[in-house]
């Protein structure tokens, strides 16, 4: 899964950065404030991918005394880290941008025939060609990340985006496919409220739409940074998923009763079982071991997330 992650983020990071390019051309060009705040939106994404990039790597580190378990939650904090900067940078930006030229206005400084290796053209179709290669390259970066969100529907089951939004463990992979999404949308309202201030020279639409993007983006990340917190906190699986394991453990034949059962999430696609099980009358401490080892091979076997399991064995309260 870490590999199929750092892909969707490497396209995203690739897009990102392109957009970033162009926009920051555009403004070059144009002289216009609002591309140059979409310049500082591309690139506070660009740099939200790199801490996703620093997730993924930090996240591989082997086990050692102080941390037992991995350093799988480094992805949860640093998506959550994205969630805050997307809020704090692009959305309350974008927004607040918006608002300002709604409520007070004022006139660009654009140059209206920009030259570009000795032609003229107007000004407007820099922002048109800008807007259309952000959609161009955020849609490539939006298949990689929905493709990986669509195999991990299918191999869980999933009922569709909204349950795979709340029961991933996979936040690298949400984090870019929820950005990327936004980010494709706002560059679609973008070109929609400029060629509408451009058709009927009424620079409301294009401060409206700004404002939009920004409420857009910062409720998006508030999303994010909520499901970035059930993780963080130590999220397990679902009812119905924790309920099939526990099953599994109940049916192996050398179980009387299961005393306790849990599973909590210390990484993502990584899942720590631990059970207090007692075992049936007469199993010899010596067979017990390979009962213990039996029922661990089962549960991996129901679910592909577990790689840490405890049991702990119990007396059969009803001896």
């Amino acid at each position: 899964m870490a590999g199929n992650s750092k892909g969707v983020v490497l396209a995203a990071l690739l897009a990102n950065g392109a957009i970033a390019v162009l926009k920051f051309v555009g403004f070059t060009l144009t002289g216009s404030p609002a591309m140059l705040s979409e310049t500082y939106h591309s690139i506070s994404d660009t740099g939200n991918q790199v801490f996703l990039l620093i997730g993924i790597r930090y996240s591989q580190q082997s086990a050692d005394q102080r941390h037992p378990f991995g350093y799988g939650k480094a992805q949860f904090f640093y998506s959550f880290l994205v969630s805050v900067l997307l809020f704090g940078i692009a959305g309350w930006e974008s927004a607040t941008h918006g608002y300002e030229k709604l409520v007070h206005g004022g006139a660009h400084s654009v140059p209206t025939q920009p030259e570009l290796l000795g032609v003229s053209f107007p000004a407007v179709y820099v922002n048109y060609a800008v807007l259309v290669g952000a959609i161009l390259f955020e849609a490539y970066a939006l298949h990689k990340a929905n493709t990986e969100l669509k195999r991990q529907i299918e191999v869980h089951g999933w009922s569709g985006y909204r349950e795979a939004f709340h029961e991933t463990s996979d936040v690298t992979t949400l984090t870019a496919f929820t950005e990327d999404t936004v980010a494709l949308s706002g560059a679609g309202l973008a070109l929609f409220g400029i060629y509408l201030t451009e058709v009927t020279h009424n620079p409301v639409y294009d401060a409206a739409a700004a404002l939009l993007i920004g409420i857009m983006l910062m409720g998006f990340a508030l999303a994010l940074a909520w499901e970035n917190k059930r993780l963080l906190l130590g999220e397990s699986l679902s009812l119905e998923e924790e309920e099939q394991l526990r099953k599994t453990v109940a049916a192996h034949d050398s179980v009387a009763e299961i005393v306790d059962f849990r599973t909590v999430f210390f990484g993502p696609g990584r899942l720590l079982v631990t059970a207090d099980v007692a075992f049936e009358s007469g199993i010899a401490t010596a067979e017990m071991d390979g009962h213990i080892t039996d029922i661990e091979e089962e549960l991996r076997a129901v679910e592909p997330f577990v790689k840490k399991v405890y049991i702990e064995p119990e007396r059969d309260a009803r001896q």
